[in-house]
């Protein structure tokens, strides 16, 4: 027995061993929301081209270890622990794998994860288990659609369409379908999305100093990350624009695209409010008549075109609350009298959800369709529809409403050709020359001191009638409160008589009521006291006749008369028999005959 235990000592200390070094040096733990990345250092060896190793192979293991317990032999392994994957909300993960097969010549994007490349879906929010070793990861921001606005998607890859078509599944171009306002995860690299404002926007044209164009205000999320991702959609699409602006030699210098960027409300607001010829020079620019051209003034510290209160304003607001951005066309035609006219409108527009992504297949970005469509429409038809107009009838106020009208009419019959919806085309100011402005305004003030002074004496004329008017009124007023009161008090006596006469004929009528009343009952009781004695009578009557019946049946009135004493006797009276003979008192008893009732 001994013997046996001590056998068995080396190998339980063999066992405590093997159990010590697998559990102290074997073990790997990882903790949640890590992995680890085993390497083999036996084993076949990989195949040319490879870096990731399957099961059996040497190198780097291509399944990373999850998280939990696990134990290797660190003779043959070697391992490090590293975060998993974390796509955080707002966020994607565009893979790039570096195993897998070779992407086919011509494309740009591995169509599946077995492929080697940048794969074309996106990793959306979440934890991934993906090897460093074979695959990296680039966080980007997912693309977000602010409220009022749709993204047009431009597929990258794929078969080119032809012109003036949309994509279709995997064709290169722009694709019909938009998307709505949320939150989206594309890959950049396979989808181009730009954000086009819908519904209304307005095209300023300021005189000489060229045309603003302002666009609808952001709507805050209740998320602040959502916030953030809307900021960053915006200021890339500004960033876009901002390009072409600087590629584009008819759009405005990038201070004064800042400056509509950081002032677009101001920019407008002062436009609208402007009343006078001499506020043209504060919209930027002051027409030269001597030289026929717009010269442009040095704006100055106060001037919200200034580029340091431009940086200013940008670096206080973030996210502007409307985006506007400037175009160097301003309305300036000749009248039919040889004037030279300068005009100063609002032009309110409207891109549909319907039609946005046409448009921007067939233009561009919303600079471009108002560079290259909206404006040389609207250039073009003032032109043409002004150049019938004398100058004056663009200071006279009927005049100008008839161009505007015009103007309207013919602009939204040509936008609506190109799917662009137009509402209204104002005319805010214009700018005549003082030649022929200083004699028109001067007979302007001539006939509206005339028509003052008509209106003056309409309205002492009608004071006066007003004044007559009001001492007829209060004279009816007293006759009429004095007829009232009259009225009232016939009223009240009538009222009074009538009330008396009901009274009289109320009490009338219940007396001859009562009298009524009073007869019937009397009547009722006779009648009552008749029926009692005939009653009477006629019972005793037929109670003598029975009895004169009933005497008459007998022949004697003896047997009448024990016929009536039985009749008057007690019903509970009994008559008992006892025979009187031979034997005894006993043999009576027994034999006595119970009690016959005299009548049954």
């Amino acid at each position: 027995m001994k013997k046996s235990v001590l056998a068995l000592i080396p190998v339980l200390g063999v066992a405590l061993a093997a159990a010590a070094y697998l559990w102290l040096f074997c073990r790997i733990p990882v903790p949640p929301g890590y992995m680890a990345i085993v390497t083999k250092k036996t084993g076949k060896p990989l195949p040319p081209g490879q870096i990731l190793a399957a099961p059996g192979e040497k190198g780097v293991q291509r399944d990373p270890l999850p998280e939990g317990r696990h134990f290797r032999d660190p003779v043959t392994h070697s391992w490090r622990i590293v975060p998993l994957v974390s796509i955080p909300v707002g966020k994607i993960g565009m893979v790039t794998a570096k195993v897998g097969k070779e992407v086919p010549s011509g494309q740009i994007l591995a169509a599946d994860s077995d492929s080697k490349g940048v794969w074309k879906d996106v990793l959306g929010p979440g934890t991934y288990r993906l090897n460093p070793e074979g695959y990296e990861v680039t966080l980007l921001d997912a693309i977000n659609i602010p409220i009022g606005y749709v993204g047009i998607v431009t597929s990258q890859t794929g078969s080119p369409v032809e012109p003036g078509e949309f994509a279709g599944p995997g064709q290169q171009g722009v694709m019909k379908d938009v998307l709505q306002p949320g939150l989206y995860y594309l890959n950049p690299r396979a989808y181009q999305v730009d954000v086009l404002e819908i519904g209304m926007n307005q095209v300023s044209i300021n005189g000489g100093s060229g045309s603003v164009v302002l666009t609808k205000s952001q709507i805050s999320n209740a998320s602040r990350a959502l916030d953030e991702l809307q900021a960053t959609t915006i200021q890339k699409q500004q960033q876009k624009r901002a390009d072409y602006i600087g590629q584009n030699s008819n759009l405005l210098a990038q201070n004064e695209v800042a400056a509509a960027l950081g002032k677009g409300k101001e920019i407008l607001g002062k436009a609208l409010s402007r009343k006078d010829a001499s506020s043209l020079a504060s919209s930027g620019a002051k027409y030269d008549r001597a030289a026929g051209t717009a010269k442009r003034r040095v704006p100055s510290a106060e001037d919200p075109f200034a580029p340091q209160a431009i940086i200013d304003s940008v670096q206080q607001a973030s996210v502007p609350e409307s985006v506007a951005f400037g175009i160097n066309r301003f309305v300036e035609f000749p009248s039919r009298d040889g004037f030279q006219i300068l005009l100063d409108m609002t032009v309110e527009f409207e891109l549909l959800p319907a039609n946005i992504s046409r448009i921007y297949m067939l233009y561009g970005d919303l600079p471009a369709v108002v560079e290259k469509i909206i404006l040389p429409q609207v250039l073009s038809i003032s032109r043409i529809r002004g150049s019938s107009y004398k100058a004056r009838d663009f200071i006279d106020g009927e005049g100008r409403q008839l161009f505007q009208k015009e103007l309207t009419a013919e602009l939204t019959r040509v936008m609506a050709d190109k799917h662009i919806v137009i509402h209204n085309a104002i005319i805010r100011h214009v700018e005549v020359p003082n030649e022929i402005l200083t004699p028109i305004q001067e007979s302007s003030l001539a006939k509206e001191q005339d028509l003052t002074n008509k209106a003056r004496q309409e309205t002492a004329r009608k004071q006066a009638e007003l004044n007559t008017e009001t001492a007829m009124i209060e004279q009816l007023k007293k006759q009429v409160e004095q007829e009232t009161e009259k009225l009232v008090a016939t009223t009240v006596a009538q009222t009074k008589n009538e009330v008396a006469t009901i009274q009289a004929n109320a009490a009338l009528e219940v007396a001859a009521t009562n009298l009524l009343k009073a007869t019937v009952q009397a009547q009722i009781t006779q009648v009552q006291g008749e029926a009692k004695v005939k009653a009477e009578y006629t019972v005793a009557n037929e109670k003598a006749l029975g009895e004169q019946m009933r005497a008459g049946v007998f022949k004697n009135s003896a047997t009448l008369a024990e016929l009536t004493f039985v009749e008057a006797l007690n019903p509970e009276a009994g008559i008992r028999i006892i025979h009187a003979g031979e034997g005894t008192l006993w043999t009576d008893l027994k034999t006595l005959a119970p009690a016959v009732p005299v009548k049954k």
